[in-house]
């Protein structure tokens, strides 16, 4: 698998979740009001963070921009770790996993760099883009999530500790395109962990 294919699958994810992200932030409106139920396992609700696992955010004033920041660090590092299994001829599974990887940062990161600048809020109304008065500043935008999937809902034994008799939700988490291309990658690394990382033996070698 050559580089050019690894820039094709990571331009048509980019393509893909920033369609889908200001198609959302355009027509929902952020939590309930603008939920969306396709099936009963499966709703579309926008909703923002600052840009971590399950809404996590740094404490203090520059807690966006350090992760805004440390986020395009990564990027770069995902960047070069892509170009150098490329020119070693990689297994396909190492440079689809990260070209998958490296399209999710970048896309999560697209929200944090730009969005406070060309957006209005969600809430309490859709969202303008290239709003007059913009919700933030650069380096200060939120992620836009949108995919739900509470597969099965119920109440955990009373007998259980801590949680007893409280209700749960299963599949609970809100997220983007971006977050699948980076959980699908991980995925691939872990569960193809021997074909990614397999080193090349030259022809006629003998085990």
């Amino acid at each position: 698998m050559s580089l050019r294919n690894s820039v094709l699958i990571i331009a048509i994810i980019l393509l893909v979740d920033q369609f889908v992200k200001i198609y959302i932030k355009t027509n929902f409106v952020y939590g309930e009001a603008g939920q969306i139920d396709v099936a009963s396992w499966f709703k579309i609700l926008l909703i923002e963070n600052e840009g971590m696992a399950w809404g996590t955010r740094i404490p203090g004033e520059y807690g966006k921009l350090i992760l805004t920041v440390f986020r395009i660090l990564a990027v770069f590092g995902i960047g070069y770790w892509l170009y150098d299994a490329s020119t070693k001829h990689s297994s396909p599974y190492l440079l689809v996993a990260i070209a998958l990887i490296f399209a999710g940062a970048v896309g999560n990161i697209i929200d944090s760099v730009f969005y406070g600048v060309i957006f209005d809020d969600s809430y309490g109304h859709v969202a303008t883009l290239f709003a007059e008065k913009p919700s933030g500043t650069w380096f200060h935008g939120k992620v836009v999530d949108m995919l739900y999937f509470p597969i099965f809902e119920g109440t955990f034994p009373k007998w259980m500790p801590v949680y007893g008799g409280e209700q749960f939700k299963f599949f609970n988490a809100i997220f983007n395109i971006a977050d699948m291309a980076i959980s699908t990658g991980v995925g691939i690394l872990i569960v193809f962990n021997k074909k990614a990382f397999a080193k090349k033996t030259s022809i006629g070698s003998h085990s």
